[in-house]
């Protein structure tokens, strides 16, 4: 923060925990400590800053910040009305440090940052602060698109969201592809113009642009139809549509009258799944939050033109301190990372004046207009906002229930396997291979039986000749454990292998080569290659009656499967694509490889034009005509 002043405050120094005795009486190296507390907090400047709870070893525990840092801290070391969760971190508080700022706003923004660099136990954390994405159009083209970006860039493009997850734009994207007839191929306008004399999507309602008889003009005009239909217009598109429809039914044109009748039935499908919370031209958020003992949650609820476009539930562990602040903190996090913040967001609770007041002025300065944060305590908006609470207490509840089921799962899964403790995270193994070649080992995570796709691993094999699933697996799984001691390293509570038992017996004697005690159990699979039962060095254990156990583990089986086939086929297919470009005289692997990143794949290569070619790096002009020679003739052979 720019024109800052941050003063860091040295911490108390580390006391041994043993009884002192005073002429007082008897008291403890806590009650030593407490008092220790209230008089370093009492000590503190009444300005805004950021405080740091330290437990007994020196480890950050919780950050919080405030306008008055001396009211705040001493609150800790007093007597209070905290809930169980703040006693809870108060007790385990050894020392603190203190950081003194200038204003509010930067003692907030300075807060957020040391939460992420920390990951205290006790402050509320949103799990991926990556940015959100947009669905965009874009009306900069000539044949204008509908796509995904995590980028909000200035031009002529039109975004709209952002929204909580790609597959959420996704599926917008395809509802109005299928109500406006927009392409759903991968085609590109205007480059393959022309290419299709009939269409086969137009079948399936396409307007059809590759076709020579569907005008630029015309598919601009499709397309407007459905930014007017995100932009809450649907009442004059449908205007529009029924006197086109009359007209053409009073003319005898009934295939044209049938085709906009269709399209008015597909527009007010459409409208029905969106529902209707206040005036067309309102944008505004909603947050309502759930706080129970063992867990938390906090919903979000998206209204862009009037209507509720999308919703988000956040989930926090009970161990989290969930008060005002908390709530403060969160909406720092949510709108750190977001483009587009809107002119209103409304809390479905109260929150502390001070703590509503610093979230609404970092609102306003982030999103460089004026944002009202408020307060619902009437009227119909009061009424959805208990709606958004009991959102908010429903996914609470989901999560609880699943929480207790798959512990249940782990537990009688530990307990047929004979496993010394709850199977917690569990790694799968998987060997995929095309030929001789692209052998590739697979490795999917599972945390309380929940895919943690970010620590997927694959290993390309290197040691083994041919097909040998048991080295394979051996140097996979050699790499894998050699990582083990690495900070922040995660050991496994179980490792799974797609294989028998012979493949366990291997994977065991080397983990006695290197000193490590996992277990480790082979998923066999029946004659149809489905899950059938797990396997030890000792034998089959049958989990054929275990409903939740073979669910848990069918599902990782197919994971690693899937992961581990998908990716070595990526990786066949690029290989080839580069190795067809390789064949040409004057292509090397690195000149393969700019062509192909360059123009998006081998058909973008097909389709480049000789001065397109010569303009990457590397091509020179006879390089390029060599290109677009080898190629025609393949075409040539093809006919």
């Amino acid at each position: 923060m720019t024109g800052g002043r941050w003063l860091v405050l040295n911490p108390l120094p580390f006391f041994v925990c043993k009884p002192i005795f005073r002429s007082e009486g008897f008291i403890t190296v806590r009650q030593e400590y407490a008092k220790r507390l209230r008089e370093k907090a009492g000590n503190l400047p009444l300005c805004p800053g950021v405080y740091i709870m330290k437990n007994s070893s020196g480890k950050v525990i919780y950050v919080g910040k405030s306008r008055a840092l001396k009211n705040r801290v001493s609150q800790y070391f007093h007597d209070n009305n905290f809930n169980s969760k703040t006693d809870a971190m108060t007790h385990n508080v050894y020392d603190f440090d203190y950081i003194i700022c200038e204003t509010e706003m930067e003692a907030l923004t300075l807060e957020n940052s040391l939460i992420k660099l920390y990951r205290p136990r006790y402050n509320i954390l949103l799990k991926d602060d990556k940015s959100y994405p947009y669905l965009v159009a874009t009306l900069g083209e000539e044949y204008p698109r509908l796509i995904m970006s995590r980028k909000r860039e200035a031009g002529k493009n039109k975004y709209y969201g952002p929204y909580s997850g790609a597959n959420t734009v996704y599926s917008v994207i395809s509802a109005l592809r299928k109500t406006f007839g927009l392409p759903y191929c991968e085609k590109h306008f205007p480059k393959d113009k022309g290419k299709v004399k009939h269409c086969l999507y137009r079948r399936m309602g396409c307007i059809a642009p590759c076709e020579e008889s569907v005008t630029a003009e015309e598919y601009r005009a499709r397309f407007l139809e459905a930014i007017s239909f995100l932009d809450g217009n649907e009442d004059d598109i449908l205007s529009s549509l029924t006197e086109k429809m009359n007209y053409a039914s009073e003319n005898l044109m009934f295939e044209a009258a049938a085709s906009y009748r269709d399209r008015i039935a597909a527009i007010k499908r459409l409208s029905e799944k969106q529902r209707v919370i206040c005036s067309p031209d309102v944008d505004r958020d909603i947050i309502g939050w759930y706080a129970g003992d063992d867990i938390s949650a906090i919903c979000v609820f998206y209204v862009r033109s009037g209507k509720l476009i999308d919703s988000q539930s956040f989930l926090f562990s009970g161990g989290e301190i969930f008060d005002d602040a908390a709530i403060c903190s969160f909406i720092y996090e949510l709108y750190s990372v977001r483009d587009y913040i809107p002119r209103e967001i409304t809390l479905a609770d109260e929150i502390a004046e001070e703590e509503r007041q610093t979230a609404e002025n970092w609102l306003r300065e982030k999103a460089g207009t004026a944002v009202r944060l408020k307060i619902s305590r009437r009227g119909e908006l009061h009424k959805f906002c208990r709606t958004v609470k009991q959102n908010a207490e429903t996914r609470a509840d989901e999560y609880r229930k699943s929480s207790e089921q798959t512990e249940k799962s782990l537990a009688r899964l530990a307990s047929l396997c004979a496993l010394e403790v709850l199977p917690e995270r569990i790694e799968a193994f998987d060997i995929s291979n095309y030929g001789n070649e692209n052998i590739t080992a697979g490795m999917v995570v599972f945390e309380n039986a929940k895919p943690k796709k970010s620590e997927y691993r694959l290993y390309k094999i290197r040691t083994t000749d041919g097909q040998d699933d048991y080295g394979s697996m051996r140097e996979a799984l050699s790499r894998r454990l050699s990582h083990l001691s690495d900070d922040g390293a995660k050991a496994p509570d179980l490792i799974l292998l797609d294989g028998g038992k012979n493949h366990v017996l291997v994977i065991q004697a080397l983990m006695r080569e290197m000193g490590i005690n996992i277990p480790v159990l082979g998923m066999v699979k029946d004659e149809h290659h489905k899950t059938r039962a797990l396997v030890s060095e000792y034998g089959e254990v049958s989990i054929a009656a275990e409903q939740a156990v073979f669910m848990l583990i069918y599902k990782i089986q197919e994971e690693v499967h899937r992961f581990t086939v998908s990716s070595m086929t990526r990786a066949k297919r690029k290989k080839e694509k580069t190795s067809v470009l390789e064949k040409i005289d004057g292509i090397g692997a690195a000149k393969a490889k700019a062509l192909l990143s360059h123009f998006g794949g081998l058909a973008g290569v097909k389709k480049a034009s000789a001065e397109e070619l010569a303009a990457v790096k590397g091509i020179t002009p006879e390089t390029a005509e060599r290109i677009i020679t080898y190629f025609d003739k393949g075409e040539r052979n093809k006919k």
